[in-house]
């Protein structure tokens, strides 16, 4: 490989674009949606109780999911502005 590249952008790979990031962002924030409807049904009904776990470890998984791509697109932000 050559030292000195003429060009030296960085490439991207297509899963950390920002296009892919909203894609992921909204699709966390469905799964959030979806696991706060299963909370509130599985609350409501006596017989789903002992399976209230489920839909809390979707919304915990889809949140930290949610939040790291925040993270990232803020840095991205950031660092693309900042100069």
């Amino acid at each position: 490989m050559d030292r000195n590249p003429l060009f030296r952008r960085i490439i991207v790979p297509w899963y950390d674009s920002d296009a892919a990031c909203y894609i992921l962002l909204l699709s966390m924030l469905t799964v959030l949606l979806f696991s706060i409807s299963g909370i509130v049904l599985a609350r409501t009904e006596p017989t789903f109780h002992a399976h209230t776990w489920v839909p809390v470890l979707l919304g915990s998984l889809s949140g930290s999911v949610l939040l790291s791509v925040i993270v990232r697109l803020i840095k991205r932000y950031l660092s693309r502005y900042a100069k």
